[in-house]
């Protein structure tokens, strides 16, 4: 086929207003600026080649025509590996720099909401609005309030393509585009806000963008502490205000209000282990000694900030007992502050948070200040007390006439150790189901008590495990019994768990998640391990179980087999026992990567949506409180898009205002590298889970369209498995067309990409598999299968193509999946992957995939405009079609950049500047499609 025939992804013109105009401005002042530092750094010969391609591309968009592509290849062909290297820097760079301008646009469109008064969608006044527009009483609005629990948990995957120096600029070129408005009105000098943002590029320029060396876990955890300063830290503590407001006028008491704790903090990095054999217990201790002294020092700052403030002589205002007593415990000070009440309370406070510190940050006792000589050397044994401390100052300041002093930075910082604790985040641990299989049957050998553990039956498995734990209260370990590596290594863990809840309290660490859970006994055995380290027991009426045992239900095969297992699960006596102690609630983590890359995109979304109404079920049933953590990635293939329409989409009843949610590598930058969108992501999760759990289920009543989505399911896996696992040299394809071979040897990921050393799609990892098809750009793991099973499914009928414009209209689920769809496609290219499909070296075989691909593309386009009754796609979204329509013309030429590069690697030139371009190309492409992997 003609590459000039192949057809145009559709999207709509938009027409734009002033802002938008703003933006477009932005985008070329930052062109230009770019421009300028390649000429001086590059030389003119660079800028004019970066200039040629990026005019060709934006040729391609103006006129719609393919053949302004048509000599890309051969140019691209003619530069040698230095000349490239040096482009594709030029192109990564301005990807960049066009998220910088996207974001600071809609920082000042929310700012700009605000001011006008308009109710924008994910904002808790839109949320209230649409409760109150549904007959939601004010009553049920405060119950659902009270549920309203989210947890966003940071997670690090081989997707964080970005280097710490690199985010540090980002942040500050944020920080000074976000000034334009200061310039318009003459506040601040233009020419030195133009060579400041210039500045910022050269230095850019002239970074590193790639890491010489692997990503370390403990470089993981770093990155992922930074966006506490740039975001949470600030922005939680405000939000939870706000969120206290509304309850108080809604009716709440202050004390009532003042209990309501919407949002806190989870972490992966440190406790994942499933996979990664980097993960152990040392970088257990270090996540949370980590994130310890991150908390300490942004309390001493705080803490330091509120003492400077309140300078109050006790000659000009009076205190309460409570205060005056905080004071007095401060022992000899300065001959200064004896007549200030409020500065000797908060060196009380600072002395024992001082105490606090030295105690549980063990490993960084020179980053903390010295204690003061004769100061109050008695630790917080609890958080509640640090807090009760806080609040007795701002309790003597509102009954002393002074209550706007108590807000601001003291009600953010009492608000903060409600959150925060002093633990931070809570860390999960995570392991293979394989692994502690593997560990018990060694402990039931060395024990004695069985040989071959791994030869019995699900059954007989359950019985022993049972036995143990119900009946014998010793535990299997022997230390003068060697222990393979696996198993010393697992119960270290454990045991360090339990040393870690000690010091820093429960919330440190709370859940065990177990990966691939196919059986009871897959969480038997973990309550086993735990045993080991004293966090479980079943016998003799101290039955207790420290952590919650979390299943994990990934592939398509465990989603159906999930609430079977669970009502084996809660039948249990002993788990029953358990229930009770911890308030009768058990969390289930449902994985979105592997059922997608198991049976495909809507395949996968349905069995989600299934097991969830089917688990819930069960918890009713068993009078159990079910909640789901949400292995969200970043793409639609990998459970992605916008997670307030994907909240609100589960099914009525399943989320009881309780989510806990992944936010996993470039994603973290995108929703948290900027304060105010940062502010904005995070509403928006509790604002869906409001409205969620607010609702009321009487009246949902999806049946007859369950039934259909069904139906289409059952055929959109068939089309998807039929690609991909049963179609001839298919994977061949995939390791040919994509770069994944290249992505897994770039420094992004302390995890290897691949499970196995074998290079098989089974083997691949979720994350890589996805990244690699949006690397690409044909993002098939987000759409194959779908324009087959509704085509099919209608068969020609029009009645039943109306039946689906109604789901799409009235049904949360069904709408968004297919906005999803629509997202994933919108970024997808069939000319630049028709030239990806080139680089396979058995093309008869390449060509007759790609053909398929390409009429499942048609068709799905085809079927999608049908739906929604639009003949573009994001009709609905001009938003995302505005930026896509400002970045993409940019980055195209990264595609064709790319292409050549692997090209040149496969004919043997292993040059340095060749592998730096390709994955510099990884990079660039990366952030500028943004939701990657």
């Amino acid at each position: 086929m003609n590459p000039k025939n192949l057809p145009i992804t559709p999207l709509s013109s938009v027409k734009l207003d002033e802002r938008q105009e703003n933006l477009l401005s932005h985008n070329r002042l930052f062109a230009n600026l770019l421009g300028e530092t390649i000429f001086r750094y590059a030389g003119l010969h660079i800028y004019e080649v970066t200039e040629k391609l990026k005019e060709a591309s934006i040729k391609y968009y103006e006129t719609k025509n393919q053949e302004a592509r048509k000599n890309l290849s051969s140019f691209c062909s003619d530069l040698t590996d230095v000349e490239i290297l040096r482009v594709i820097r030029s192109f990564s760079i301005f990807a960049a720099l066009a998220n910088i301008a996207e974001d600071v646009y809609q920082t000042h469109e929310q700012r700009y909401a605000k001011i006008s008064n308009k109710l924008q969608i994910g904002t808790l006044e839109k949320s209230l609005q649409n409760l109150k527009e549904k007959g939601i009483s004010q009553e049920k609005i405060l119950k659902a309030m009270e549920k309203v629990s989210i947890v966003p948990v940071l997670t690090a995957h081989p997707t964080q393509v970005q280097r710490k120096s690199i985010l540090d600029l980002t942040k500050k070129l944020t920080d000074i585009l976000d000034k334009y408005e200061n310039v318009k009105s003459n506040q601040i000098d233009e020419n030195k806000w133009l060579n400041d943002l210039s500045r910022g590029i050269q230095i850019w320029w002239q970074t590193a963008m790639l890491r010489a060396t692997k990503l370390r876990v403990t470089d993981e955890i770093s990155n992922a502490l930074s966006y506490y300063n740039i975001t949470f830290f600030n922005e939680i503590p405000a939000l939870m205000n706000k969120f206290q407001e509304i309850s108080k006028a809604l009716g709440y008491s202050e004390m009532k209000s003042q209990a309501l704790v919407p949002l806190t903090m989870g972490m992966w990095i440190g406790g994942d282990r499933d996979g990664n054999p980097y993960v152990t217990v040392d970088t257990l201790e270090q996540s949370a000694q980590d994130q310890a002294i991150k908390l300490f020092q942004h309390y001493f700052n705080e803490v330091q900030e509120i003492y400077r403030e309140l300078s109050m002589s006790v000659s000009l205002s009076n205190v309460t007992q409570e205060l005056q007593k905080l004071a007095e415990a401060a022992g000899e000070v300065s001959p200064h502050r004896t007549r200030e009440p409020y500065r000797r309370a908060l060196t009380t406070i600072r002395d024992r948070l001082l105490a606090t510190a030295y105690n549980l940050c063990d490993y960084y006792r020179d980053l903390l200040p010295p204690k003061r000589e004769n100061g109050l050397d008695i630790p917080y044994k609890l958080v509640s007390e640090f807090t009760d401390d806080l609040v007795t100052v701002a309790e003597s300041l509102k009954k002393n006439n002074s209550e706007f002093l108590a807000k601001g930075k003291l009600t953010n910082l009492i608000s903060a150790t409600k959150i925060f604790g002093f633990h931070l985040a809570t860390i999960d641990l995570r392991q293979d189901s394989s692994v502690h299989e593997v560990c018990v049957a060694e402990l039931l050998k060395s024990a004695n008590i069985l040989e071959d553990y791994l030869s019995l039956s699900e059954n007989a498995r359950c019985e022993i495990l049972l036995r143990e734990l119900e009946y014998d209260p010793r535990i299997l370990s022997d230390s003068t019994i060697p222990q393979s590596e696996t198993l010393a290594s697992e119960l270290a863990i454990f045991r360090k768990t339990k040393s870690l809840r000690d010091r820093f309290g429960n919330k440190i660490i709370e859940k065990n998640l177990i990966s691939h859970t196919t059986s009871v006994s897959d969480m038997l055995e973990i309550a086993i391990l735990l045993k080991e380290a004293n966090l479980a027991k079943g016998y003799n009426g101290n039955e207790f179980c420290d952590l919650q045992i979390v299943p994990l239900f990934e592939t398509v095969e465990d989603l159906i087999a999930a609430p079977d297992i669970l009502r084996k699960w809660f039948n249990l006596p002993l788990v029953q026992k358990w229930m009770e102690k911890n308030g009768r609630k058990q969390e289930v983590m449902l994985g979105y990567s592997d059922s997608n890359k198991d049976g495909g995109y809507l395949s996968s979304s349905w069995s989600l949506y299934k097991a969830q109404k089917e688990l819930t079920a069960i918890g009713r049933e068993f009078d159990v409180e079910i909640s789901f953590f949400h292995g969200r990635g970043g793409t639609v293939g990998r459970g992605g898009g916008p997670s307030y329409e994907a909240i609100l989409a589960q099914p009525e009843g399943s989320t009881h205002g309780t989510i806990r949610l992944t936010e996993q590598g470039e994603v973290i930058g995108a929703k948290y590298g900027n304060p105010d969108l940062g502010f904005k992501n995070l509403e928006a999760l509790v604002s869906a889970a409001l409205e969620s759990c607010a609702l009321t289920t009487e009246d949902a009543n999806w049946e007859e369209y369950e039934q259909i989505i069904e139906e289409v399911s059952n055929l959109s896996y068939y089309a998807y498995r039929d690609l991909v696992y049963n179609t001839e040299g298919f994977s061949n394809f995939f390791f040919e067309v994509t770069p994944i071979n290249f992505i897994a040897g770039l420094n992004i990921g302390s995890r290897p990409s691949s499970r196995k050393k074998t290079q098989t799609l089974e083997s691949l990892r979720a994350i890589p598999w996805v990244f690699s098809w949006s690397q690409a750009r044909i993002m098939l793991p987000g759409w194959y299968g779908v324009g087959t099973a509704f085509t099919k499914w209608i068969d020609n009928n029009d009645e039943k193509l109306e039946i689906l414009q109604e789901m799409y209209n009235e049904w949360p689920f069904f709408k968004s999946t297919i906005s999803n769809v629509e997202m994933v496609l919108s970024k997808s290219d069939l000319s630049i992957f028709r030239e990806y499909v080139k680089l396979a070296s058995d093309q008869e075989t390449a060509q007759r995939i790609f053909k398929e691909i390409e009429k499942e593309w048609i068709l799905t386009i085809d079927i999608l405009k049908k739906i929604t009754k639009k003949d573009v796609l994001l009709a609905d979204n001009l938003e995302l079609v505005s930026s896509l329509r400002n970045r993409l013309p940019y980055f195209d030429s990264m595609n064709y950049l790319q292409i050549e590069l692997i090209k040149r690697s496969r004919a043997g030139d292993n040059s340095e500047e060749l592998r730096k371009a390709i994955h510099i190309s990884i990079n660039g492409l990366a952030t500028g499609l943004r939701n990657s992997g």
